[in-house]
């Protein structure tokens, strides 16, 4: 049985729409117009337990507030959803328990306050013993390199840090259901690779079930076998992501090193594929995955080639295309 189960889930806001100016306020006083906004529309999709799926989408696509409905912040306005076994937005105390939802735009810290004396308050609304509570604080503190700013208020740490101890507060009650939307939105590199790391190695030793949303792309590459994508409300894409480049890349990248300074020329390779890079020593083409083996080929007849290289297209701009059609 599936851990997460989502069928036909929509969601639609009312929206008043105001009319410019004073006169416009007099008038929505009397008579109001209103816009219907789809956010999600008609989402199907299951999780098994253990799954790490990457939720991609654009700005208002309507990840958001999927993840909202899953945890019952949000009602929808149709469809059905069942995590755990339970629904979420009845709220119930069993379920409540058992999931966690992370919103890297939002604290759920108190801000005047050190971050350990946050935490115990966490640990005593869910009734966590206290040894367990400080194994757990001290191991993950551990693995997030911030043992040391456990006694720092809140306000006084960096976004990094802060974003950190939410990671903590999050995972105290060992939930077997974690909702991460944007957990590393404006750290540095070295935060986002110390938070990627903690979470695989939380997935893999805990077997938690986590649904993860994040703009960058390193986060789903080295997280998620699965991703969903959706915009418009709508997803057109749930499978792996090595299927995402067999679906909507059509084309490889060949580089070819050839001897000696301008001995490339890029002169008649157009008919080979799209010149993407030129250099003194070497050629970047875009060529159709068809034809990559033949194009190979003719290149090696054709110039004096002292290397070659044959490359996948980044995800990030394959993601990037999607996006923008």
């Amino acid at each position: 049985m599936s851990l997460i189960e989502v069928r036909g889930l929509t969601k639609t806001f009312r929206t008043y729409k105001k009319q410019p100016g004073l006169a416009g306020a007099v008038k929505g006083l009397f008579h109001r117009k209103y816009e219907q906004t789809v956010a999600v529309k008609d989402v199907n999709f299951t999780v098994e337990p253990g799954e790490f799926v990457g939720f991609l989408g654009p700005n208002g696509a309507g990840k958001t507030t999927t993840l909202k409905m899953l945890s019952g912040l949000l009602y929808p306005t149709n469809g059905s959803a069942r995590v755990l076994g339970y629904v979420p937005w009845e709220r119930d105390d069993g379920y409540r328990r058992q999931f966690a939802l992370l919103l890297g735009q939002k604290n759920q810290l108190w801000w005047d306050l050190p971050a350990r004396e946050s935490l115990e308050l966490n640990a005593k609304i869910y009734g966590i013993p206290t040894p367990s509570f400080e194994r757990t604080v001290a191991e993950m503190s551990e693995l997030l390199a911030v043992k040391d700013k456990l006694n720092v208020m809140v306000r006084e740490l960096s976004l990094g840090e802060r974003m950190k101890m939410e990671l903590i507060a999050s995972l105290l009650h060992q939930p077997k259901v974690l909702f991460l939307d944007e957990p590393t939105i404006g750290l540095d590199v070295v935060s986002q690779k110390t938070v990627r790391e903690f979470l695989r190695e939380y997935n893999a030793r805990q077997k938690t079930t986590i649904l993860l949303t994040s703009h960058y792309m390193a986060d789903i590459q080295e997280l998620c076998r699965r991703v969903i994508i959706i915009d418009r409300g709508t997803i057109f894409f749930d499978g792996r992501l090595s299927e995402v480049l067999d679906r909507f890349a059509d084309f490889k990248l060949v580089t070819i090193q050839c001897d000696g300074a301008d001995s490339c020329p890029a002169d008649g390779l157009s008919k080979y594929g799209e010149v993407v890079e030129k250099t003194a020593a070497s050629i970047k083409l875009k060529v159709k995955r068809d034809r990559v083996i033949p194009v190979c080929k003719a290149l090696l007849d054709e110039l004096p080639v002292s290397d070659i290289d044959i490359q996948e297209v980044p995800i990030e701009d394959v993601i990037r295309q999607i996006f923008a059609r």
